[in-house]
């Protein structure tokens, strides 16, 4: 029997955003966009956009940054949205047309490394919202954003720090490596197989990972690199009661678009035994809100000198 060919109106990158990153449940979802909507808010806060602009939009996405500068400066203010999945592309500019706001929209298909299409000093702004921190090269990526601004254009980006993470799954690993095998519980093991599954869990690992290998203390470094100056970075933690207490969300939903959702991997990865032993022990957690949910953005803001 032949496999099916691919779905080119899908890829990774849709399937998360659209999909995997609420398990395509509504309630859930409009959780998940409140979140979203305050994010890209902060980032238009910090990008000082005015009329006339021309705003960068770098990893679009849904376009959710974009629209929201539109709502906030109106019909003068042109912008570019960059992604380097044509499907979220096609997605964004359904969705500029249903705003009536298409013509103000330029949408190219193209990574942050490398921003074709986009002349040098031409763009007055540029945002991203959880782009960088899928670029292996993020110190290429700021000099391309470099390049295309006009001096005095600024850059206002949040990216997620996900390095604790990574962290806490090489910390359970250790655990578990160091224990004798008869002292070992029958949790541990199963916590383990699902985080490293979503996150790497050795230093080797942590090291090679774009998502993990950085902190939000490389980021200033990395833009004064590039050559910005008059560079500011908050760190947001948030720790909030679980926004997850549907034991179905929870196994359909994935943290990155990287990562298998708990689903796939206790479908591929677990015994049937170990599956129930996990439910077992973790749905009452998580149906019961005992699960807290711990956020942690970091807002950079930078400017390209004058001369």
């Amino acid at each position: 029997m032949k496999s099916s060919p691919p779905d080119p109106q899908v890829d990774l990158w849709s399937d998360w955003l659209l999909h995997r990153r609420h398990a395509d449940d509504p309630e859930y979802g409009q959780v998940v966009r409140a979140m979203t909507e305050g994010y890209a808010d902060h980032v238009l806060d910090g990008a000082r956009l005015t009329s006339g602009m021309t705003l960068a939009d770098i990893g679009a996405g849904d376009g959710l940054i974009a629209f929201r500068a539109i709502d906030r400066i109106g019909p003068s203010l042109r912008v570019l949205l960059t992604d380097i999945s044509a499907p979220l592309l096609r997605h964004a500019e359904e969705l500029a047309i249903q705003r009536g706001v298409r013509q103000q929209c330029t949408f190219l298909e193209c990574s942050a490394e490398q921003l074709k299409g986009i002349d040098d000093a031409s763009v007055d702004v540029i945002t991203t919202r959880a782009v960088l921190a899928y670029v292996p090269d993020k110190r290429g990526a700021l000099r391309e954003f470099h390049r295309i601004l006009k001096p005095g254009g600024r850059i206002s980006l949040v990216e997620p720090i996900l390095r604790d993470e990574a962290l806490a799954a090489m910390a359970i690993k250790n655990i578990l490596d160091d224990a004798p095998p008869d002292s070992q519980d029958r949790f541990t093991p199963l916590l383990h197989r699902w985080k490293a599954a979503q996150f790497p869990d050795t230093e080797e690992k942590i090291s090679q990972s774009p998502l993990a290998n950085y902190s939000e203390r490389d980021l200033p470094r990395f833009a004064l690199d590039a050559g910005f100056t008059e560079i500011h970075l908050e760190l947001h933690i948030d720790v909030l009661p679980s926004i997850i207490t549907s034991w179905e969300v929870f196994l359909g939903c994935s943290p990155h678009p990287w990562a298998p959702p708990l689903n796939v991997i206790l479908a591929e990865q677990f015994t049937v035994e170990e599956r129930q032993c996990f439910e077992q022990i973790f749905r009452p957690v998580v149906e019961a809100g005992q699960s807290p949910s711990i956020e942690r953005n970091a807002y950079l803001t930078a400017k390209k000198p004058l001369a």
